[in-house]
């Protein structure tokens, strides 16, 4: 191989190492951090459903916890393959690039070696002398000096190459062993998910069957709090018509189905809407235990569940809090049902359902993450779970979309 091949093939082999560390690093950083908040999940799952032992749930109840935390752990699962492939894709690359880097190294030292014996052979001052005095014109000697130069400049840098190159062999070969000792402990890991799953996936399957034995009566009790929620969906559907009627009938305008806006709430409207994707949580800490949208039950799969928010369980005391500025557009409460609250930002509306106690009042205008009430705890269950909703004028909007991710 030539110096030219080695200079060209350094070149290449250092372009195609910084290609691929610079993209898949954030690719890992990435799905590590999926990683963990996954694992976080879990955690507060076991805290916020599985951690009271002094309640007794119904196996309707546990089956659907147990849903919820199974589907965060297939998830879980699905994430930690990623990284270990995307490790494996790394640990391969790593392993041909020392290859090369030890091709390129023997190469450069066997070229080095033979000119070092070169040198060892006319090393003597006498020869160099001789060497310049045999020129045939003052030209010729001017040009064998610069050729002496540039052969001790060319023998300092390939030396220097050497040890710039034994140094990145050093460094990619203790990367290669981070990166498997790494691999490793996510297999270990995603071993243990598994496992656990699997244990939750027979507990789930024999409650299933358990319930079916009594298949009419948890259907009773899927419909009868699917009625529930319709009721109380109707009811703030209702309200917020209502709040549009009478802005539309303050403005002067009739026949209208959307809010009439103010200047002021046009503002507040577009600076809630310039914060979707970052809006707070309207409670400090909980896991999404119901999704937005029609879906089967996690336990009779061919019943259709729908809901037009999302449901958060978090823990006891917990207080419920505005998402953003706005003002109280209503309270609402019936036989059956926990209090509600309804706050307006402009032409959006959030709801705050299944509270316990209420601490504001129509008209108050609320900051963002104020205190709206305390979320109420099932005294049978022990589950504390906000039911939370957002709507553009009367049309539902998925949470999930709006809210932080954390």
């Amino acid at each position: 191989m030539s110096v030219k091949q080695l200079i060209v093939g350094s070149i290449l082999f250092a372009v195609s190492l910084s290609a691929w560390g610079q993209e898949p690093s954030s690719r890992q950083k990435a799905l590590e951090a999926q990683r963990k908040k996954l694992t976080e999940e879990i955690k507060q799952i076991n805290t916020l459903l599985f951690s009271s032992k002094k309640k007794e749930k119904d196996a309707l109840t546990e089956v659907e916890d147990l849903d919820v935390k199974m589907d965060v752990r297939k998830r879980l699962i699905r994430v930690t393959n990623a990284e270990v492939n995307l490790l494996d894709k790394r640990i391969n690359v790593n392993t041909r690039d020392i290859q090369n880097l030890r091709d390129e190294l023997k190469t450069l030292k066997a070229d080095y070696a033979k000119m070092i014996r070169q040198s060892y052979k006319s090393k003597s001052s006498q020869n160099r002398l001789m060497f310049l005095f045999s020129s045939s014109s003052l030209l010729q000697a001017y040009k064998r000096l610069q050729y002496l130069k540039q052969y001790a400049a060319f023998r300092k840098k390939q030396g220097e190459e050497i040890a710039d190159k034994t140094r990145t062999l050093q460094e990619l070969n203790q990367t290669l062993i981070v990166q498997k000792e790494k691999k490793e402990t996510l297999i270990k890991e995603n071993r243990a998910v598994q496992k656990a799953l699997a244990k939750e996936l027979d507990q789930q399957q024999r409650l299933v069957q358990s319930l079916r034995k009594k298949g009419r009566k948890y259907n009773r009790q899927i419909a009868q709090k699917q009625k529930q929620a319709e009721k109380i969906d109707k009811e703030i559907n209702r309200l917020i018509r209502e709040a549009i009627a009478a802005s539309n009938k303050k403005a002067g305008k009739k026949g209208e189905t959307t809010f009439a806006l103010t200047p002021e709430d046009r503002l507040l409207a577009a600076n809630f809407k310039g914060n979707k994707g970052r809006l707070p949580w309207p409670v400090t800490r909980g896991v999404v235990v119901q999704r937005f949208g029609t879906q089967p039950h996690p336990v009779v799969r061919t019943t259709m569940i729908k809901s037009n928010g999302i449901t958060i369980a978090t823990a006891p005391k917990t207080q419920a809090r505005a998402v953003f500025e706005g003002e109280v557009m209503s309270l609402m409460s019936f036989r059956g049902s926990n209090p509600t609250v309804l706050v307006k930002h402009g032409n959006y509306i959030t709801a705050y359902k299944n509270l316990a106690k209420v601490y504001v009042k129509k008209g108050q205008k609320v900051a963002a993450k104020q205190a709206l009430g305390e979320v109420f705890s099932n005294p049978q269950t022990g589950k504390t779970n906000l039911q939370f909703s957002i709507f553009n004028n009367t049309k539902p909007q998925n949470p999930s979309q709006w809210l932080t991710k954390i």
